[in-house]
């Protein structure tokens, strides 16, 4: 099912993700992050839910359905580094903090921050052409907002 997305994230040179693959990428990494300290807790899902609500104007029906697919599509997609770097392409410069910032929100929702989190925030931040800096910033809106 995911075969050609797959295929062309893992290219030597991916192309630009076209926006409904772009959507389900970013919304398997929201799964990634909630999936890095090896509980995938009811509150990220919920927060995961209200990320592609907010950022992709969906209904909750729609919105549970993309969270579905993009579980479906995190447990076959290629390692963090290319699959950020494909979404990096894919997503406007001035939009990344706000990326980042979604991924700290899943990645605090279940009431914490763990090492195996952090750790894969840091490497996507980077991907992403963030500092060390953006990324705290995005973290700190994300605690203001829960």
């Amino acid at each position: 099912m995911f075969d050609a997305l797959i295929r062309r994230l893992t290219a030597p040179a991916p192309n630009r993700l076209p926006e409904p693959e772009a959507d389900l990428a970013l919304a398997a990494l929201l799964v990634r992050i909630a999936r890095a300290d090896g509980h995938y807790a009811e509150a990220e899902i919920d927060r995961i839910d209200k990320v592609l609500i907010a950022r992709h104007g969906l209904s909750p029906f729609e919105a549970a359905k993309l969270r579905r697919e993009a579980e479906a599509f995190e447990a076959e997609a290629p390692d963090t580094v290319r699959f950020t770097r494909a979404l990096k392409d894919a997503v406007a410069v001035d939009d990344r903090a706000s990326v980042m910032q979604a991924l700290w929100a899943v990645a605090l929702a279940d009431g914490g921050r763990d090492d195996e989190e952090d750790q894969v925030l840091r490497l996507v931040s980077n991907l992403l052409g963030l500092t060390d800096q953006e990324s705290a910033l995005a973290r700190q809106r994300a605690e203001r907002r829960e």
